[in-house]
């Protein structure tokens, strides 16, 4: 993942028929943005090394990024993705938290991205495994009101409401006057009633995630690091056993047993 807001360099490496590097005559770049519109930033021309072609953008939007590059003679074409987090990512861990505790240096940033979607993927896991929500962020959801009036929020737990409107936005409810409770349930206390489709926004999340949780996605992050390094074997079975069976995803059994396990054998 990538910072919103920081700079991605798209690298090329243009070879002619021979296999030697090569400026082409011509390059041109298509970035397609995660809101379906595209930009076409310039490609400096001549490279400062011949045949290394090398973009810097600058980005602007979260999400998913196509870009495509395509010269003329040689004539060549190349295509790839990058991804850019949000400004508020939701992580149960923050970045610097996780490196601190694999001993990586605050200005080492060679493994920053890895480390980003480690992150994600062991907040995402945790989610499932709680069936709950950890990290903070912010959720709209459009919601048709039951026979009493009520909306029913998907998320939970609830930490607070940002905004009720109708979806033309005619409409609107002030927060103060609507009471949610646990199960996420969206009651008005003063006003008009619900009626109609509402766009409901609000943060789902705890005010404090507990500590015992963040230590499970640290361990899970550590998992994956040190997979990727070769430092550690997969274990299966025993006392020594690293990882929950029957699952889709690895998750460390000691990370297990912080989140609350009833698996066999997990004291």
């Amino acid at each position: 993942m990538i910072d919103l807001g920081s700079v991605v360099q798209i690298a090329v490496d243009v070879r002619d028929a021979d296999g030697i590097l090569t400026d082409p005559d011509t390059a041109t770049l298509t970035i397609t943005l995660p809101d379906g519109t595209t930009t076409s930033p310039s490609v400096p021309l001549p490279s400062s090394t011949a045949g290394e072609v090398r973009v810097d953008y600058v980005t602007g939007q979260s999400g998913r990024h196509i870009w495509r590059l395509v010269t003329t003679g040689p004539v060549t074409a190349y295509a790839d993705t990058f991804d850019v987090q949000d400004a508020a990512p939701d992580g149960i861990v923050s970045l610097a938290r996780t490196k601190r505790h694999l001993g990586i240096d605050p200005s080492d940033t060679s493994e920053d991205e890895d480390l980003r979607a480690w992150i994600a993927s062991a907040t995402d896991a945790i989610e499932k495994h709680l069936g709950r929500a950890v990290a903070r962020r912010t959720v709209t959801e459009r919601c048709t009101p039951d026979r009493y009036g009520q909306v029913l929020l998907g998320e939970l737990p609830v930490f607070a409401l940002v905004a009720v409107a109708t979806p033309d936005g005619s409409q609107t409810w002030d927060t103060d006057d609507l009471d949610v409770d646990d199960t996420g349930t969206v009651t008005v206390l003063a006003g008009p009633a619900l009626s109609r489709a509402v766009d409901v926004t609000y943060q789902a999340g705890p005010a404090v995630i507990p500590d015992g949780e963040q230590q499970a996605a640290l361990i899970i992050v550590q998992h994956m690091w040190e997979t990727k390094r070769g430092a550690m074997g997969v274990q299966l079975g025993g006392e020594g056993e690293t990882w929950n069976p029957g699952r889709g995803y690895s998750i460390p059994r000691r990370a297990i047993e912080l989140l609350g396990s009833n698996l066999p054998g997990v004291a």
